[in-house]
């Protein structure tokens, strides 16, 4: 999946206060937001590596936004605002086994006048 500005390649230091992250990232500690809120156990050990995104608007308090995680050799996308991102990409490029047969695929969508079908 290709992301909009490029990762930033770190490694964990500690969570924090539900929404924040240090990561050391080019000889430097950075504090990132964590936009999972969940408790995230057995992904936050200290050193594991991490990919943060830089966002330069001058609105957030936070420039760097915590993406991805390693944990033993397996990549996992931390960021729940790209989830549905994340499965769009891997059902148009065939990533996924079960689904490989499946030719038409759609985002979400309106079902009727005022409800999403998600």
């Amino acid at each position: 999946m290709k992301f909009t500005s490029t990762l930033i390649k770190g490694k964990l230091i500690n969570r924090y206060k539900r929404f924040f992250v240090d990561v050391k990232a080019n000889n430097q500690i950075i504090t990132a937001h964590c936009p999972n809120t969940g408790s995230m156990m057995g992904l936050l050990n200290a050193n594991n590596d991490v990919w943060v995104s830089k966002n330069d608007d001058p609105k957030r308090k936070l420039k760097f936004t915590l993406e991805m995680i390693k944990v033993k050799q397996k990549l996992i996308g931390v960021n729940t605002h790209r989830a549905n991102k994340i499965v769009e990409h891997g059902l148009k490029n065939k990533l996924i086994d079960e689904f490989k047969d499946v030719k038409a695929i759609r985002t979400e969508f309106k079902f009727g006048h005022d409800t999403r079908f998600d």
